[in-house]
């Protein structure tokens, strides 16, 4: 019997959630969503948060291509390929192997299971793959012999993930390290190598000094990095002060800064953009809500803005650190004040910037490893004329099921974007918050 080389990939919830485009990214394989995963969109369609907007888009989504058929048909699916779609209703006669027997629970992730198994045996000279982000659910699949797989679009292979943005070369020709230090410029440089990327950033050593410079790829040249004070704020170290570089620089659009706690990110964004206050009319501070231990923000006392204002506080903590660096009557601090009263400097949850446009805007997005790639580019695609994006976290703690490393909006911009004329990555290495948080960091 001969194996047909098309296969039928059945989505999790958790899938449509990630990424409510996802029907369209199986090629010329069939799609399946189980008739379970449409009563879980309809639950999570209620609500502000992302994975609410997803779960509404993706009804509207299936709603417009199934226009003219019912979901028990296969629905061509328009996305350059033969690829199908159909919805798959709930069997009634028995299977050979019945999820729900063998986990003995009818839960949801048993009856989507349950599909993938008939699925099996209806179409036995095709492979069926099930492909959800809950790794429990995949791990069940496999043990009752059904194919499983995380949803693969947007993750990055671990060289991405491991890419910081900037290099230290030892031994450079001391002409090199004093040109940098005279000029400021070395134009077609040779010490960094063939293999350029543009706004990299380099420790330059020799036995008798260092620099610090950046490779513009429209110059061909190693520009000079000097160390800039924001807002009674100094960087501390070489990636600190790479970071504010990038975030000063007029012509980078878009940063993503990444490390572990205490590195500085946010207090580095937050201090660059009230310095660049006369270039911007607003400053922008937003992270995504992801409520601890799986309570929703609805179990919080008071109004919206109460229930939320705990999950802002580590960005206000930060405001409040560089007000006050100043006294009480000093000039600085008085503008800063002024800003927030105007709502020039806004801080909320990201879900209350969706549908905005952000023009003329600084727009700072904390803790992004808890976005998806398509959140991502939701949010950089909102920018507008003289809008500056920064994007902060830590790829490494990650705080919702469904994400990893490589499968996290953060990591996914870092690859995409790597190179690109309006972006700069770097990456923070050396915690500055006390030696008992880099303790941590290191031992725990």
């Amino acid at each position: 019997m001969a194996v047909s080389k098309k296969k039928i990939f059945v989505l999790d919830t958790s899938v449509l959630l990630h990424d409510h485009h996802s029907i369209m990214k199986f090629e010329e394989n069939d799609v399946v969503i189980p008739i379970t995963v449409l009563e879980e969109l309809d639950k999570f369609k209620v609500g502000n948060e992302i994975k609410n907007f997803e779960a509404r888009e993706c009804i509207r989504f299936i709603d417009k291509i199934s226009e003219n058929y019912t979901l028990n048909d296969w629905i061509q699916l328009k996305n350059g390929k033969r690829g199908r779609l159909r919805i798959q209703m709930q069997t009634d006669h028995a299977l050979p192997e019945d999820a729900t027997k063998i986990f003995e629970s009818k839960k949801n992730d048993h009856l989507i299971l349950n599909v993938a198994i008939e699925l099996k045996y209806q179409f036995p000279r095709t492979k069926v793959i099930l492909v959800s982000k809950d790794i429990n659910l995949r791990l069940k699949a496999k043990a009752m012999h059904i194919f499983a797989e995380d949803y693969k679009h947007g993750k990055v292979n671990d060289l991405m993930v491991s890419y910081s943005g900037i290099t230290q070369l030892d031994d450079v020709d001391a002409t090199t390290v004093k040109k940098l230090y005279q000029s400021g410029v070395v134009a077609k440089p040779t010490a960094i190598g063939k293999d350029k990327v543009n706004n990299h950033f380099y420790i330059l050593r020799n036995h008798q000094s260092s620099v610090l410079a950046y490779y513009n790829e429209t110059e061909n040249a190693l520009l000079r990095v000097d160390k800039m004070y924001c807002c009674g704020i100094k960087p501390k170290n070489a990636e600190q002060t790479f970071a504010m570089h990038a975030i000063m620089n007029p012509n980078i659009k878009l940063i993503t800064i990444s490390g572990v706690a205490g590195t500085g990110k946010t207090l580095l964004a937050l201090a660059g953009a009230l310095e660049q206050r006369n270039q911007f009319e607003q400053i922008l501070l937003a992270r995504p809500i992801i409520p601890l231990s799986n309570r929703e923000i609805g179990f919080l006392p008071g109004d919206a803005q109460e229930k939320v204002n705990p999950y802002m506080q580590p960005l206000f903590d930060n405001l409040n650190f560089i007000k006050n660096l100043y006294g009480e009557n000093e000039k600085k601090r008085r503008w800063i004040e002024e800003m927030q009263e105007q709502g020039r400097i806004t801080i909320t949850p990201l879900a209350f910037i969706r549908g905005r446009s952000l023009s003329n805007c600084i727009f700072i997005i904390d803790e992004a490893q808890n976005l998806t790639p398509h959140e991502v580019k939701t949010i950089i695609t909102r920018a507008g004329e003289n809008t500056k994006v920064i994007l902060t976290g830590d790829v490494r703690q990650i705080d919702t099921p469904y994400l990893d490393e490589n499968s996290n909006g953060l990591s996914y911009v870092i690859e995409r974007l790597k190179g690109s004329d309006l972006y700069c990555h770097i990456t923070l290495a050396k915690g500055e918050r006390s030696e008992l948080a880099n303790l941590a960091n290191e031992k725990l």
